[in-house]
């Protein structure tokens, strides 16, 4: 089940992001670590609910869906520095944020001589991996509809998952759910980006036509468009409903070859819905 031992078994490939798309992970990690995480470590307590809507907002509910959490946290950074109370050190955070090659803990804990809000942004960081680390296991599980579409997929398309969680995670919980079974292929962060990943399974000798990939960010869409593949939209706070109509449209348009119209109108609806 890596990209070393695969072999394609049919002519069209469904690759499935993780977190927010196939599992409902994204919600309660924001709702309950990420931002939570950021109000405790900068006290800012006093704006809460304000500065967790937009919390929400920027990583949840927007275009910036699936942002990078540093990212993610300039942002609501930048946006509490002028709503609400000043915020040492943003603008190196913000430099930082866009210029870095590589945004992750250990990338920032190289730049804690230069402002203490990298201190602080790592620490946050920690934090979230450990709050996300204490979740319970039971809450986190398939969207309704997910069980129903691995079953009228397999058998006509070969299954990837496409994530850029870390493949742990994602293994355990999609075993746990008995989806892992079904998978033919796991691509995960240390094989690449998302968009090096379908490169990967194009080179598998799929159709481009015959990939589609299935999302709930921007990233993942643009991910699809940069290797000319289809993409079908999980819709944020409408996921059953997503995953309803591909099991009773979206698949046999796609394995029938006839997704192209349907599929722009589908890429109009995920940009609508997002503010």
């Amino acid at each position: 089940m890596s990209g070393l031992d695969f072999k394609k078994k049919h002519e069209h490939i469904v690759c499935i992001d993780s977190d927010g798309c196939a599992m409902d992970t994204m919600n309660i990690k924001h709702f309950r670590c990420f931002g939570p995480c950021m109000i405790k470590e900068w006290g800012l307590e006093k704006w809460e609910k304000e500065i967790l809507e937009k919390w929400n907002e920027i990583n949840l509910f927007s275009m910036t869906r699936g942002i990078n959490r540093f990212k993610g946290l300039t942002l609501c950074l930048l946006y509490v520095d002028e709503k609400f109370v000043k915020i040492e050190g943003v603008k190196a955070l913000k430099t930082w944020s866009d210029d870095a090659p590589e945004l992750s803990n250990d990338a920032i804990s190289k730049m804690l001589s230069v402002s203490p809000i990298f201190d602080k942004a790592l620490n946050w960081s920690k934090s979230v991996n450990e709050a996300i680390s204490e979740l319970p296991e039971e809450e986190i599980k398939p969207f309704d509809g997910v069980k129903e579409a691995f079953d009228a997929i397999y058998g006509k398309c070969d299954i990837a998952v496409v994530s850029s969680a870390n493949p742990e995670a994602v293994r355990a919980e999609w075993d746990r759910f008995g989806l892992l079974e079904m998978v033919d292929i796991v691509c995960t962060q240390e094989m690449g980006s998302k968009s090096a990943c379908l490169g990967m399974i194009k080179d598998m000798g799929y159709d481009s036509r015959h990939i589609l990939m299935v999302g709930d960010a921007p990233g993942d869409l643009q991910a699809a468009g940069e290797n000319g593949v289809f993409f079908y939209p999980i819709l944020v706070q409408k996921e059953a409903q997503s995953w309803k109509e591909f099991s009773e449209h979206a698949l046999a348009r796609f394995v029938s070859d006839t997704y192209d119209d349907y599929g722009v109108q589908m890429i109009n609806n995920f940009k609508n819905n997002l503010k």
